[in-house]
């Protein structure tokens, strides 16, 4: 017991040593950070490993004022009372969270006001053992947030507490800070007059042209972005269901808080833990079995007590097999274990039997082990069973599922929206308009074949020389297919011509060129548009 407590000790300082060494890491990256998201990521982690190393150093202190006590309290020549009877470990998950979010009629359906970016995600402890979530980042354009990775936690008591903290930081849009001067300058010299807003303007442009901080706005320090907690909630072994539920959020933040989030005060996710005792075989060995109404036949069987089942095969390497056990006892909470007879010169039970509820009848069965001790065991393993099943309760019922959890993915980079109509999708073929030099950039890729009508926009010919012989090749009167592999979006400036089914799509033929004009002055580019 000495041996397995120091062991414990030992992995413990381990893990602290770690989360030190993490930390430091995570310092040096987070000052050498030069874009947004890794910032963010260096300071989520660098929160993390804060918790880590808060909370191993205290269940460390916690473990060696136990010892002391321990040692202070009973002496060695001491005869105490027996050990309690203590309930197995488990394993807890928690799945599919989703915390929604409440926005303003104006800002979700109407798009209308300021767009800001939030970064948060979800920080959980059980015990000492604090686990994290990928960083999302959310928008008005998200209805909720949404976490796809399953935590897992592979220690745990029927008394646990899941604690949940969703932090949050406010992602300002690049270069948003560093243009407010200017324009907050712009405001007083438009403001105050000619001569007084000429005069603040220079002397606000020379402060901050001379490496100098602004008058109005001094120069962040670069300590990167800044998490603040949001909401959180506890968890307990009511909350465990085979299904999804919602808890209450106790909210964190107000709205006068830089990282508010208009979070709706709930999270919804699945959570469900998995005894030792329901996966794993609690005893096992040979055993005799008599039947309820057979009052002579004894049956050899191998028994294997897993779960709420004791299963019985006709030999040990069948259940390794995968067969199907010749019978099943059940073993549940209304179930009635008691000594069978007893040995008269010893006094002990040779026998023990397993009473179920079968509707109005009672069906019974009688077990016998090889010998007093093994008989011992099973009973034990009987009453543990039970203690168990009292403290996990529903989660005794039936064995849920935990799900593998899926690799991490790096956060989603939300695109800059504008209004609604901005983000619907128009088809190229719909309006001519659309292929233009602006989005061919947009692509990345530069047109393969581009159309007639793009030399207009450019300085290279839009046919081939005529002296060529592809210049002799019809020209389409229709355009069916255009490089672009998905539909673009386009602006409310942009006018399309018109595509009514009455009008015309001929295009004019081309005027006739003159003979040698081939290697005479620069060639002639020619607009072809719809009559």
């Amino acid at each position: 017991m000495a041996r397995a407590r120091e062991e414990s000790d030992t992995e413990l300082q381990r893990k602290l040593d770690h989360e030190i060494r993490m930390r430091e890491g995570a310092c040096k990256l987070l000052a050498a950070c030069s874009q947004r998201e890794q910032a963010l990521e260096a300071t989520k982690s660098l929160l993390v490993c804060n918790s880590r190393v808060l909370s191993y150093m205290g269940e460390l202190q916690r473990r060696k004022e136990a010892q002391v006590l321990g040692k202070t309290v009973r002496r060695p020549s001491d005869s105490g009372p027996p050990a309690e009877r203590s309930p197995c470990r488990g394993r807890v998950c928690i799945s599919d969270l989703r915390i929604p979010l409440m926005w303003k009629d104006t800002e979700y359906f109407k798009n209308k006001g300021d767009l800001h970016r939030w970064a948060v995600f979800l920080l959980l402890q059980l015990g000492e053992d604090i686990q994290d979530t990928e960083m999302v980042l959310v928008d008005r354009t998200l209805a909720d947030i949404s976490f796809q990775n399953n935590v897992l936690f592979a220690e745990a008591g029927p008394d646990f507490e899941l604690r949940l903290e969703l932090y949050g930081a406010c992602v300002e849009e690049e270069g948003a800070l560093a243009g407010a001067p200017k324009r907050l300058a712009t405001k007083l010299s438009s403001s105050l007059g000619r001569s007084s807003g000429r005069r603040v303007r220079a002397s606000l442009e020379s402060a901050g042209g001379s490496g100098s901080s602004p008058i109005l706005l001094p120069t962040p320090t670069a300590r990167g972005p800044r998490y603040h907690l949001l909401a959180h909630t506890t968890l307990t072994l009511a909350a465990v269901q085979d299904g999804f539920r919602t808890h209450d959020l106790t909210l964190a933040s107000h709205e006068e808080n830089p990282a508010w989030l208009p979070l709706y005060g709930s999270v919804c996710c699945r959570l469900v833990a998995q005894p030792v005792c329901m996966i794993q075989p609690t005893a096992s060995g040979p055993l005799r079995v008599q039947q309820a109404g057979e009052l002579k036949d004894w049956m050899r069987v191998h028994g294997v007590l897993k779960g709420t089942n004791l299963l019985c095969y006709r030999q040990p390497e069948d259940g390794d097999a995968g067969e199907e056990p010749l019978f099943t006892i059940v073993i549940n909470k209304e179930t009635r274990v008691r000594a069978g007879e007893l040995d008269e010169a010893a006094g002990r039970p040779t026998t023990l039997t397993i009473t179920n509820r079968c509707g109005e009848a009672e069906v019974t069965h009688t077990l016998q082990a090889e010998s007093r001790g093994a008989l011992q065991s099973w009973m034990e393993a009987l009453w543990q069973l039970f203690f168990d099943m009292s403290q996990w309760r529903q989660c005794c019922d039936e064995i849920m599922k935990i799900e593998s959890s899926a690799p991490r993915k790096p956060p989603q980079v939300l695109a800059k929206q504008g209004s609604l109509y901005h983000e619907m999708a128009i088809e190229p073929l719909d309006d001519i308009a659309a292929v233009t030099d602006i989005l061919a950039q947009r692509e990345g890729a530069r047109l393969e074949t581009p159309p007639l009508w793009l030399a207009m926009f450019t300085d290279r010919p839009a046919l081939p020389d005529s002296c060529s012989p592809a210049s002799v090749a019809p020209t389409p009167a229709r355009i069916h297919s255009l490089p672009w592999g998905r539909p673009r979006t386009f602006s409310l400036d942009a006018v399309p011509p018109d595509h009514s089914p009455g009008a015309s799509r001929s295009v004019a033929p081309l005027p006739p060129r003159s003979r040698g004009l081939c290697s005479k002055g620069p060639p002639h580019t020619w607009l072809q548009s719809p009559v």
